[in-house]
Formats: structure tokens, sequence, C-alpha cells
């Protein structure tokens, strides 16, 4: 089941492949190599996760522990440079990542067929929101906040990753209102916890939280859709019956 599912993977990171090969004949040199170093380094995270929650579940418990920490070092890390302004907006984002992060750690608990299910749905929905957004994306959703955001880019993305989630039910035994109520959930919590992060990035001057990640704008730039999915499907499954 596990070898199918990698199998998968890999048909919908070359299907993705194709759409940046796509992408990048319209770019620069530059932007074209940006493009790659960030495709190869999302494959490779996708991998190192993917391969936790399938062999080892408590390792990728631990790695939900690492994101938050680092997150939370980049969310003060910010506000320290700034001078310490935005205090109340500060604060209020920081507990909500705080909430946030306690439900990604509880989302690492859950069984691993769920959290399977959960991650790939996430990262299919990342993923292809961004390939068709870059492909046919014309209709700006928040221009101020995320420029690259567009209504095209997250109907693509909506629309693969429902069709994942039946392709993929399997590993989520539940009835057809669970499936989709959870799949729901966890394509508006990404798009949200992706937007938000944004917004804190706007708020206090800067493109990137930091460059620890190759191609992306840091833990938090990369991880802000698995901690806000992640947290949804722990209170989908400890409080929704």
């Amino acid at each position: 089941m596990i070898l199918t599912i990698y199998v998968i993977i890999l048909s919908y990171f070359a299907l993705g492949a194709a759409g940046f090969s796509l992408i990048n004949r319209k770019k620069s040199p530059e932007n074209a190599r940006q493009n790659r170093v960030k495709y190869f380094t999302y494959f490779v995270i996708i991998n190192i996760l993917f391969l936790s929650i399938a062999i080892q579940p408590k390792v990728f418990k631990y790695i939900t522990v690492i994101i938050f920490l680092v997150s939370s070092a980049e969310l003060v890390g910010l506000f320290v440079k700034s001078g310490y302004q935005n205090k109340s907006f500060f604060l209020i984002y920081l507990i909500a990542l705080v909430g946030c992060g306690i439900g990604l750690f509880k989302f690492g608990s859950l069984a691993k067929e769920t959290i399977l299910f959960s991650f790939l749905i996430l990262s299919i929905f990342d993923s292809f929101s961004q390939i068709t957004g870059q492909i046919v994306g014309r209709r700006r959703i928040l221009p101020a906040i995320s420029p690259n955001k567009t209504l095209e880019g997250l109907l693509g993305g909506t629309i693969i990753a429902l069709l994942s989630a039946a392709l993929l039910c399997g590993l989520y035994p539940e009835s057809f209102i669970r499936v989709v109520a959870l799949t729901a959930g966890i394509i508006v919590c990404a798009f949200f916890g992706d937007i938000s992060a944004s917004y804190y990035k706007r708020k206090f001057g800067v493109k990137d939280f930091s460059n620890l990640i190759p191609g992306h704008g840091g833990f938090l730039d990369r991880f802000d859709s698995l901690i806000g999915a992640g947290a949804w499907v722990a209170f989908f499954q400890y409080f929704i019956i």
C-alpha cells in the first residue's frame, strides 16, 4: 500500500515537473533557476516527511515540534528586528501560532493512515494551486497580501485535491461526508495558514522570514499550510463526531 502511494506521489511530482517546465519557459534564466531550486527543495522536504510518516510516525511527531519551534523563532525574530513594533498584532499572532502548534503536535499523534491521507491532500493542494496559478492564473485574490495567489490557482489546487481524496480515501475509510469535510477543512486551513503568514510578513515589511530553506521564505513560509491544516485535522478527529 505504501509503495503504491509513493508511486502516486512520484507521478504527481512528474506532472508538477512538467508544469514547472512550462512555467520556466516564460521566465528569465535567474527566475527559472530559482524555480528549480524551490521545486527540488520541496521534493526533498515532501520525501522526508512522507517517509517519516510511513516508516516511523514517531519521527514525524518530533519533526512537528522542530517545525513549531523554528517557526516561532522566526516569528519572534522579525518582531525583534522591527524594534518591537505592532505589539498587539504580534501577541495575537503568536497565541494563534501556539494554539495551532499544539494542534499540529496532536496531529502527529493520530493514526498513521489519517496523518498520511491528510498530509498527501495538503501537499497536493499546496503544489498544484501554485502550478495552476502560475500557468493559467489571471485573477488575483489578495494582491496586497500575497500577489501570486490567484483564483484559478486556488480552484485548480482545490479540484485536484478533492479528486485525489477520492483516489486516496482507502487511507481514511470513513463516511463520504467525513472524507469531504476533512478534505475541505484541510484546503481552507492550508490556504488561510499561507495567507496569514504572508500577512505577517507584510505587516513587518519583509519578503522572507529567513533564508533557512533554499528557494523558500523560511520555515514558517514553507510549513504555514501544514501548521494550519494539521491543527484542523487534529480538531476534526478529536472533537467532531
